[in-house]
């Protein structure tokens, strides 16, 4: 699609036209960046420009939204905040997210003779971008924004970062002969799917189709991929469990006989004993890394293994392995399929009887904690709520630290349409993320579920969200310190817990509740535990955002992993 011809146009026009022409509905920036840009905008399109109150937070709210679209979110920041955007990409580029990052850069004539605020930001973005580059000329605008489209969307996906020159972005002033060709292939992940090589997907199959007591371990790869019914269909054909990472964990509904759970360190205790106990593990999408595979115990490096991934140099990296394929998971996953002998399933029978017997087992310990009644409310009953009372189509967006670990292991999909996107690290990401999930997705209920150390980090974007109507739900585990900390210090005072090395994790009451009113927000507090699910139920009618407060316990801690 070309926008306009090679005449002289302002550059903010044809940013403003590009961005555009490529389904940008907003983008999340903290002022002053490309002011011209956003005038034209205004002007000549739709989107909207959320102005935050933090680079981090336009950062993280440009990942959620390219998470949960699958299309790049847009943020900015002028050249003083560009190292705080930097830090914020840090999460997209750790969970391969198609996030585009704009910045205000030095002007090559005043460089080195110390302009106020002037520092060389481009190292800061080497090591979370796939694409880190200069504009310093107006008719490299477009161009650039189509390379910052590809590279973002291709591959596995990832952060891009595009300094502007002027600490401002004042280029976006200047005229030139511009015509704003966009590629409109790359306005989605993911515009391209290579194929497989037939005889590897042969040989990965039969080794499958051999094995007695094989399983699936599949990776974010698979969700950007939107591979999820091959490979649940293919598991059903061949009778082969499925574990996930965090970042696949909606790829297989929780409540399907063949899931097991999440596997690795934030994981489901089912999950670790069956990869563990696998004679052939056949990993999907996924880099192999530390959290996925506890540490490369689970499983143990030597294990039997297959690869399947879209980046030559994933393939292998940290298990030895009998045979990969090189291609889009959706089309080899789907090859497969169209081979599969289902007749070779008969002989994983007594595989699938122990697999069922580990989720059964896991579910009937875990109970008590999911049902609990207990005041102050035990987080895995907010857990065990949120399984039950999760609309068919919400989108569920997780933090780390206990968060995720109460999520990941506890927390059930229940249908291929629910979504769940989480923290690839950093904590507090999830508040931000789900501002801007929602603002991608304005028909579908976005629920966060955070801890109150996790919500204090941005809190103030609760304005931004009501200022800008992006009526997303909160839910705050507080329980009134950050008690993930808590094993760790106790271990260093001498494994127990005293008042010095409790004020190193712990915080002052909070009702988040009323601080939600007060800025304009619904609050709901919440202090029993039969009030959880009638909370959530008033906060998916609201026409506000939304912030329910749970007060929990303390003292528990989230299971730790089982290898």
């Amino acid at each position: 699609m070309t926008i306009g011809h090679n005449k002289k146009r302002l550059g903010a026009e044809v940013l403003a036209d590009m961005l555009a022409g490529y389904g940008v509905t907003h983008v999340f920036m903290v002022p002053a960046v490309l002011r011209r840009t956003f005038a034209e905008m205004e002007r000549r399109t739709k989107i909207a420009r959320v102005h935050c109150h933090g680079e981090k937070s336009a950062a993280y709210m440009a990942d959620g939204y390219a998470r949960a679209s699958g299309k790049p979110g847009i943020c900015m920041a002028q050249v003083i905040g560009a190292l705080n955007l930097a830090a914020g990409l840090r999460d997209a580029w750790l969970a391969h997210s198609p996030v585009i990052a704009m910045t205000g850069g030095r002007d090559p004539k005043t460089k080195f003779r110390k302009v106020y605020q002037e520092i060389d930001d481009m190292p800061a973005f080497e090591p979370v971008t796939k694409m880190n580059v200069t504009i310093d000329e107006v008719t490299r605008i477009p161009d650039m924004i189509r390379q910052a489209f590809r590279a973002a969307t291709t591959g596995a996906p990832g952060p891009v970062h595009l300094q502007f020159r002027g600490n401002e972005g004042q280029l976006d002033a200047e005229e030139g002969e511009m015509e704003g060709l966009v590629e409109t292939q790359f306005a989605q992940v993911p515009p391209f799917r290579p194929e497989p090589e037939a005889e590897r997907v042969k040989a990965a199959l039969d080794l499958l189709q051999k094995a007695e007591r094989p399983i699936f371990v599949v990776g974010g790869g698979v969700r950007s991929s939107g591979a999820a019914a091959e490979l649940t269909a293919l598991a059903e054909a061949l009778q082969i469990p499925v574990a996930t990472s965090l970042n696949a964990k909606d790829c297989i509904p929780g409540t399907h006989d063949l899931s097991v759970g999440v596997v690795g360190s934030y994981s489901r205790e089912s999950a670790n004993l069956a990869v563990g106990r696998a004679d052939l593990v056949c990993f999907i999408g996924t880099e192999t890394g530390g959290m996925t595979t506890h540490f490369w115990a689970v499983p143990k490096i030597g294990t039997p293994a297959i690869q399947i991934d879209i980046e030559p140099e994933s393939i292998g990296r940290n298990y030895p392995l009998q045979a990969s394929v090189l291609g889009d998971a959706k089309k080899v996953l789907a090859a497969m399929l169209a081979q599969a002998d289902k007749a070779s399933a008969k002989k994983r029978e007594g595989w699938i009887k122990e697999i069922g017997k580990l989720r059964a087992d896991w579910y009937a310990k875990y109970k008590p904690l999911l049902e609990a009644d207990a005041v102050p409310i035990n987080p895995a009953r907010i857990v065990g709520e949120l399984s039950k009372n999760v609309p068919d189509d919400a989108i569920v967006i997780v933090d780390t630290g206990h968060a995720g670990m109460w999520m990941g292991n506890m927390y059930d999909t229940r249908k291929p349409t629910q979504s769940y996107i989480r923290s690839a690290g950093h904590l507090g990401w999830a508040f931000c993320a789900g501002i801007g999930a929602k603002a991608a997705c304005p028909e579908r209920p976005v629920i966060v579920f955070t801890g109150d150390a996790g919500f204090w980090y941005h809190i103030g974007e609760i304005e931004t969200a009501v200022r800008w109507k992006i009526n997303s739900i909160t839910i705050v585990n507080n329980n009134g310190g950050g008690n993930q900390s808590k094993r760790g210090f106790d271990r260093v005072y001498g494994g127990e817990t005293n008042n010095r090395s409790r004020e190193l994790w712990t915080y002052n009451p909070m009702n988040f509740a009323k601080l939600a009113e007060d800025m304009g927000a619904i609050g709901i507090r919440v202090e029993k535990p039969e009030d959880i699910a009638p909370a959530l139920k008033k906060a998916l009618t609201a026409d506000r955002p939304v912030v329910i407060d749970i007060a929990t316990d303390i003292e528990a801690l989230a299971p730790t992993a089982v290898t």
